[in-house]
């Protein structure tokens, strides 16, 4: 069932004034409950002012955003919104201030109002299903390496127990180990969990691996929104929004010009890879098969 609707959505920044700015042009998008959807774009695409909308950072400077069943226009709900609707900004290890880990993580569920016994197994928990020991919890932020430091800040959203959680490149200047194990413990959670994740992101790699759907934004328009295969596969579409497809996409693009057509659009090189050798099997390649 829908988790959010959003329904003509524009915004502009600045109305009235020269530096008049319209970041968003008529969106319509509905994102499912339980689901891990990517928002796909190249920077100043309007990919996160879209996702600021999302938990109400943002009001719609015309039409509108349900969440949860609700308007984001009615304040009363807006202002109770980051209950259920966490956002994890891009680094955010920047917003970092306790001096131990525990405190960090802890902030979020004490301003909920939950007990102290609450608070410490929601922190115990937290940081199980990210991956980090539970003896960090004492350490000082500013001695972790930059994934684990990472992985705490996000913890520091999970632990209110959101039913969205919204990433805005959760992998940004990590190294590509690190990147995937956050992301791989996000998908596991929300696998468990049944949350709804919403991915922002110019990188597809991590949207072909992770993502059920992915919707396309380029200047402020959306351009393609639908299963992950078949949005990585418009690669003219993803060209035109400043992005590149996956290698396995681009590969089996290339093979299918050379005559060589692959029986599915594989998303991963280890797809790719399965798929070629199920090829070479069944024609015989090596014995001439397939030219």
């Amino acid at each position: 069932m829908p988790c959010i609707e959003v329904e003509g959505l524009t915004h502009v920044y600045f109305p009235g004034i020269p530096l008049e700015t319209v970041a968003l042009r008529d969106i319509e998008l509905t994102v499912y409950d339980g689901e891990f959807i990517a928002l796909a774009g190249a920077a100043g695409s309007g990919k996160s002012t879209l996702a600021q909308h999302l938990n109400g950072l943002l009001l719609p400077t015309a039409g509108c955003v349900r969440v949860l069943g609700r308007d984001i226009t009615d304040k009363e709900y807006r202002q109770q919104l980051w209950r259920q609707v966490g956002l994890v900004f891009q680094f955010p290890e920047r917003q970092i201030f306790s001096p131990t880990v525990f405190e960090d993580i802890a902030f979020g569920p004490r301003n909920m109002g939950w007990d102290s016994i609450t608070v410490n197994k929601r922190v115990k928990e937290t940081l199980a299903l990210v991956g980090l020991p539970e003896e960090i919890q004492d350490e000082d932020p500013r001695t972790l390496s930059g994934g684990m430091l990472r992985r705490v800040a996000i913890c520091g959203v999970l632990a209110m127990r959101p039913q969205v959680l919204i990433m805005d490149e959760p992998g940004a200047g990590l190294e590509p180990a690190a990147r995937q194990l956050i992301l791989t413990s996000i998908k596991e959670i929300q696998s468990q969990q049944g949350i709804t994740v919403i991915l922002i992101t110019h990188h597809l790699e991590d949207a072909a691996v992770f993502a059920d759907r992915v919707a396309v934004l380029h200047q402020g328009e959306l351009l393609s929104v639908g299963k992950t295969g078949e949005v990585l596969s418009q690669t003219r579409i993803l060209h035109k929004a400043g992005l590149k497809a996956p290698f396995a996409v681009e590969l089996a693009q290339r093979l299918n010009e050379l005559g060589i057509k692959l029986p599915t659009m594989p998303l991963t090189v280890e797809e790719a890879a399965r798929l070629l050798y199920g090829l070479i099997k069944t024609t015989g390649a090596g014995s001439g098969g397939v030219q």
